[in-house]
Formats: structure tokens, sequence, C-alpha cells
């Protein structure tokens, strides 16, 4: 069983708002990976209520997102009105697009809900345009290590966590470094970075745990391309 996020929707949306890991760091890490957006045509993966496709169109872009859950659809468009495409949708299912629709594309935070990247990666590659970039965002497998003493191996595992006040559980999949790179090959898309990035400048020093922390493990992002007809996969 999957994560529902429609039952805590709301609570998901203020906290996200504002707490360190989304709105400090992982945000921050998204936007300056994806770079250049200004008249481009990007897809935001699993937009949730809105945060990044908002910014992302405050830049410039031209954004559609997509949801598997109506709740947070309904959230975001209560947000960003006509500004932005919205649709109900899966990652682990055909993707409402045509071939060749998106520049670019962010997967903030999606990727580690799904056992099987392949299929995924293969349908957001269609999608994009030849020298089109993805850049995703998945909890770091170190972090699964550190707290569960293994490593290897694809498994499912549960996560608490309070939302403004409303604890939810949410249902994820570790995979490892070797797993993430032969999902990536396997699907026709190209690695192109790995990134570990700090947190943003402007952080609330009240937010830290430790005054002055800026580099912990928590997330990783990854940038990835679908290559173009001149470059080698």
């Amino acid at each position: 069983m999957g994560t529902d996020y429609d039952g805590f929707a709301a609570e998901y949306s203020a906290d996200n708002e504002r707490n360190l890991l989304n709105a400090y760091y992982e945000r921050p890490a998204m936007l300056d990976l994806v770079g250049h957006v200004t008249d481009r045509d990007v897809l935001d993966i699993g937009c949730g209520t809105g945060p990044l496709a908002e910014q992302l169109a405050q830049r410039g872009a031209r954004v559609s997102g997509f949801d598997s859950s109506p709740r947070m659809i309904e959230i975001a468009r209560e947000r960003l009105g006509d500004d932005v495409d919205l649709q109900l949708a899966d990652l682990a299912a055909p993707l409402p697009y045509s071939d060749d629709s998106f520049d670019a594309a962010c997967a903030s935070l999606v990727f580690h809900y799904l056992a099987d990247w392949v299929d995924a990666l293969a349908e957001i590659k269609r999608v994009l345009r030849p020298g089109g970039r993805l850049v995703a965002s998945v909890n770091h497998p170190l972090l699964f290590a550190l707290l569960e003493q293994r490593y290897f191996g694809i498994e499912q595992y549960e996560y608490t966590h309070t939302f403004e006040g409303r604890e939810a559980t949410l249902t994820m999949w570790h995979h490892t470094l070797d797993d993430i790179s032969l999902a990536i090959t396997r699907s026709g898309m190209r690695l192109v970075s790995l990134h570990e990035p700090s947190i943003a400048d402007d952080t609330p020093e009240e937010l830290l745990e430790e005054p002055g922390k800026r580099r912990f493990i928590s997330f990783l992002f990854i940038v990835m391309e679908n290559p173009s007809d001149a470059t080698p996969s």
C-alpha cells in the first residue's frame, strides 16, 4: 500500500512551506540545479501542493505539473490558478503528455516512493526533448544505511512524521547507488551528476539542530539527461 497524501494534504502543505528540509534545503537546491528556466517548458513531477511549480513560474518557466493525490492537486490549483497546467496522474503509469513536450523536469522527493524506477524514467525520457534534463531528489541511501544498519537490496520501509500536529506514515523504497545507476542506464537516460548540497544561505539559525551546521546527510540530488541524437547513451 502506498502513502495516502489525501488524508493529510493540508497539514503537509503548511509544514512544507517553512520547514528546514523542504523550504531551506530541497527546494533551493532543486531550483539551483535546474538552472535557467525562462521561456522553457518545465514539468513538475509529483508537484504536491505546488510550491516548486510556483517558484519555477515566477522565474519565467511555462510549468506543467501532476500528482497522484486529488487533494494535493486541489490545493495546488488554489495556489497557482491558471498559471500552471495541473493534472491528476501517476508516475507509475503512462503520462498524459505528448512526446518531446518539455525542456526540463523536476522530481522533488518522488522516486523513493517507487520500487521500480526504470519504466518511470523511460516515460520521463519520452516526454523530454533531446538534451532535456531531469533533476530528481530522493532520500539519501546512506541515511537508510545509518538508521537501519543495512544497505544492499531494494527494500520497502515506513517512516512516521508529524505534519502540523498530524501524524502520518509514509511508505517508501530504499535503493542503493548501484540500483539507481543501473535504473538510469536501463531507462535510456544518462547520468550527468550527483549532488549533496548545503542548506540555503538564508536559513534561519533557529531551524538548525546545531548552530552553524550547513551540511548533513538527508537527500541525494541526481541530474539526468535525455541524450540527443549526437550524444551516446
